[in-house]
């Protein structure tokens, strides 16, 4: 064994009692529980209780396999004893001989401490080799600077079963053979007597027992009872009323007592261990309402079990409504509501490795069989078990929003309107689910009157020979439908997807393809419409003849643009601002700008989004033949600049663009309306008729 035991064997303090060292390294072992693990003491008497009811699992298993007579009927019991200040838990499970009080007891690891110590202090340990240390025992010292235990085990019988007693205040402990003591089982049974510290009294309170069992420990298999003080009301003689008449009985009053009675706290059986056809939608909405104190009825309920390499229960319920931790931050820490439990143990329920972080709304219970209980969530992040848990809920959830979409598309819309927000951010951060949520985003688009739309239906009604998902961005719906890049479209007949906010932009660059489609910006450079060789042949010659402009109209602009050039996605309009390739949209611009702490971006921002932005010119447009006309008359005339600032300025703001200068912008246009105005009334000047052709 690697236990060190004193005078080689045992030293006898007396006849009866042994004494033993812990291994060396259980000090350090205490000291990861206590400042690591176990940083909420509460949790001590968690660990405890699970540890009496796998007691009593092992208990009927071995009843069942190797035992003729059958079980007692197996609970827990909790005391607290203010005059002793001890916390008393007992079971009568399996119970313990003596030899492995003192292997479970006496060691931490039957794969030796120092490498678990040691796995530990490199952040590397293994759950599967952590789930074979008595950790959960030991968070007993959290709160004790005594701990016993007094227990005669069921694998012995007859005159051979014994009830022994260990005992240790840290650092050694003590085995001794206990033949007073009596256990409320008859077959067997363990009982933890806590001597608790000066600054853990308040766990002898009934009442924070209690809530603790409640929140802890509600659905363990087994009744968990706790002596609990309780008000009962008698009835005596009423000393200070008067005497009764003769034949009358004597009047009488109700006299508070107090008595001490055991009270089970686990009452409410799982609801996720039932099978899901003999529950009705009532008992989970009633289980919803109560666990996870909603208001609102489940807009779906996934209830499943699997089983096979690990297994596993869950429960999970979509909200109707928004949950009101979330509606602030949509992925506040308070809002999480996924509950883990182990083996019907409660163990955290904002551990956010459980279901990934687009499915914070969602609410439910995973009650795991293959989880080690006793760890902190630092080890749970490396569990296969958990992310194969997790893998599982979110195809479940995937699948049952599936059916709402299929089935119920009412609900699916209601849903989509509350929730569609964190499938968008899911597109951008899980990887793993990217190509998964590609069909369930949703967008307006310009064919989709007041519903949105998804990818999929989308590509149902793609143009033959489209060979691309078309989208543009813009601050809302109307921009979207006058931006000058549309007009080209709808006169090809495409239908145009709308990001109408910076989220959108941002999904669509993740989800970059569709069904072997690419998301095309109509607002990038670029854009290839598919010309006939006409009309490739038209755009060469137009090239030619409108290249002095375009330099000129560059070199007037100078830092404003990166480059002027002819357009193939006008119709209406003169010109256009578009982005290259991997430029943001001005809506982005200002999103990103708006996201930074330092004032001195702005200079850079601005300068950014100008050298980003391509002048497209329209060459079969009056005003842009006018440009042209003006360049060659009198390209030096204060009416020709004007005119270049305000094509300019224009394409600007129905491109979404801020311009730079607004006085400027309306001394161009009130200039524009006098001059028309002169023009009308009196033939005007020579620059007065070359803006007025405008």
């Amino acid at each position: 064994r690697a236990l060190g035991r004193r005078a080689e064997t045992a030293e006898q303090v007396d006849t009866d009692v042994e004494s033993y060292e812990f291994q060396a390294e259980v000090g350090k072992v205490m000291d990861i529980i206590v400042n690591s693990l176990y940083s909420n003491k509460d949790v001590f008497l968690r660990e405890l209780v699970s540890n009496a009811a796998d007691a009593c699992d092992k208990k009927r298993f071995l009843a069942l396999t190797e035992s003729d007579a059958p079980p007692e009927p197996m609970k827990l019991r909790i005391r607290a004893d203010k005059d002793a200040r001890t916390l008393t838990i007992e079971d009568n499970g399996v119970g313990m001989q003596k030899s492995e009080l003192i292997e479970n007891l006496g060691r931490i690891a039957r794969s030796g401490t120092a490498n678990f110590v040691k796995a530990l202090e490199q952040d590397s340990s293994d759950v599967s080799l952590i789930g074979q240390f008595g950790v959960g025992f030991y968070s007993a010292f959290l709160v004790a600077t005594k701990v016993e235990v007094v227990s005669k085990s069921f694998k012995d019988s007859g005159a051979d079963q014994k009830a022994w007693k260990w005992t240790s205040q840290g650092g050694t402990f003590t085995i001794e053979e206990s033949p007073q003591e009596e256990f409320f089982g008859e077959q067997s049974g363990t009982r933890l007597i806590l001597h608790l510290k000066e600054e853990a009294q308040e766990y002898l309170d009934s009442g924070k027992l209690s809530d603790l069992l409640k929140k802890y420990s509600e659905f363990i298999t087994f009744p968990i009872e706790l002596w609990n003080e309780k008000v009962q009301y008698d009835q005596v003689v009423d000393e200070s009323a008067p005497a009764p008449k003769e034949g009358e009985k004597p009047k009488m009053k109700s006299v508070p007592k107090s008595v001490f009675q055991w009270e089970t706290m686990n009452k409410m059986k799982p609801i996720w261990l039932r099978n899901p056809d003999v529950v009705n939608q009532t008992e989970y909405s009633e289980f919803y309402k109560t666990t996870f104190k909603a208001f609102d009825e489940p807009l779906t309920t996934t209830h499943f079990k699997v089983e096979g390499q690990i297994e596993f229960r869950a429960l999970i319920f979509i909200p109707s409504t928004m949950p009101f931790e979330l509606t602030r931050d949509m992925f506040a820490d308070a809002g999480r509501a996924m509950r883990l439990y182990v083996k019907r143990v409660f163990i955290n329920d904002k551990f956010e490795d459980l279901i990934p972080r687009w499915l914070t709304f969602a609410r439910g219970v995973v009650d795991s069989e293959d989880l080690p209980l006793n760890v902190g969530r630092e080890i749970l992040q490396k569990s296969r078990t958990l992310k194969i848990i997790r893998k599982r809920v979110v195809r479940k959830v995937l699948d049952t929003i599936d059916d709402l979409r299929e089935k119920t598309p009412a609900k699916y819309d209601s849903f989509w309107n509350t929730y569609g927000k964190y499938f968008k951010v899911g597109l951008v951060e899980d990887l793993d689910y990217k190509d998964e949520l590609k069909r369930f985003v949703r967008f307006w688009s310009s064919t989709s009157g007041d519903n949105q739309t998804s990818l999929p239906e989308y590509v149902t009604r793609m143009k033959e020979g489209q060979k691309a998902i078309y989208f543009v961005s813009a601050e809302g719906r109307k921009a979207a439908e006058i931006a000058p890049a549309m007009e080209m479209m709808k006169q090809k007949g495409y239908e145009v997807l709308y990001m109408v906010d910076p989220l959108d932009e941002i999904c669509s660059q993740s989800i970059a393809d569709y069904d072997g489609k690419k998301l095309v910006d109509i607002n990038k450079a670029g854009l290839d419409l598919e010309q006939t060789d006409d009309e490739k042949k038209e755009k060469e010659e137009l090239e030619k003849d409108y290249e002095p402009l375009a330099t000129w109209l560059k070199k007037q602009l100078g830092e404003r643009v990166q480059k002027v050039q002819l357009s193939d996605r006008l119709v209406d309009s003169p010109a256009t601002l578009v982005q290259g390739e991997w430029g943001m949209s001005p809506m982005m611009q200002r999103y990103m700008k708006s996201q930074t702490t330092s004032s001195a971006s702005d200079s850079s921002f601005a300068i950014g989004s100008r050298n980003q932005a391509i002048l497209e010119i329209n060459p079969g447009h009056s005003v842009i033949q006018k440009l042209k006309g003006a360049m060659e008359a009198a390209p030096e005339a204060s009416a020709t600049q004007d005119m270049v600032m305000m094509v300019f300025e224009t394409a600007a703001l129905l491109g979404g663009y801020n311009i730079e200068n607004p006085a400027d912008f309306a001394r161009r246009v009130t200039k524009l309306m006098d001059e028309a105005g002169g023009d009308a009334g009196a033939g005007g000047s020579v620059e007065a008729e070359v803006l007025g052709q405008q």
